[in-house]
């Protein structure tokens, strides 16, 4: 995509240091499957001006790997072109949660969206599940 794109420089960062160090050929690439993989990116990189190479570890590349999640999910009808995400940065960790539906019909998230939106607890609820949902409400917020 950078060369269709004329990049002329590329900061690459990865979080596999052998990889990097093996396109680098700084190491000695021994496993059979790899060597057309390492060859192929090594004939890529001479198409650049100028590129860099920087490991960082998985832990510090979270979002690179929630990213390749979800490109992994999606399947998209023109391979051409993806629409491109709008991703913003929270202060604090955000759960996100997706379940098509309870034995109920209702979403698991029904009762802490309900209790998000108007501080309503399910009839039925003990005492324990709405500590629960109270608890559970604190880590999402409304959007949209």
């Amino acid at each position: 995509m950078a060369i269709d794109m004329t990049v002329y420089k590329l900061f690459v960062i990865g979080d596999s240091d052998l990889l990097i160090h093996q396109v680098q050929g700084e190491w000695v690439v021994k496993n059979p499957k790899m060597i057309t993989n390492v060859q192929y990116v090594q004939k890529l990189c001479k198409r650049f001006c100028k590129i860099e190479f920087k490991h960082t570890t998985r832990i510090q590349n979270e979002l690179a790997d929630a990213l390749a999640t979800i490109a992994s999910m999606i399947k998209h009808p023109d391979t051409d072109y993806i629409d491109p995400l709008d991703i913003e940065l929270k202060e604090h960790p955000v759960l996100c949660s997706h379940v098509e539906a309870e034995p109920d019909s209702l979403p698991l998230y029904f009762d802490i969206k309900k209790y998000l939106e108007s501080g309503i607890y399910p009839e039925d609820a003990t005492s324990n599940q709405k500590k629960s949902i109270r608890r559970m409400a604190l880590k999402f917020f409304l959007s949209g």
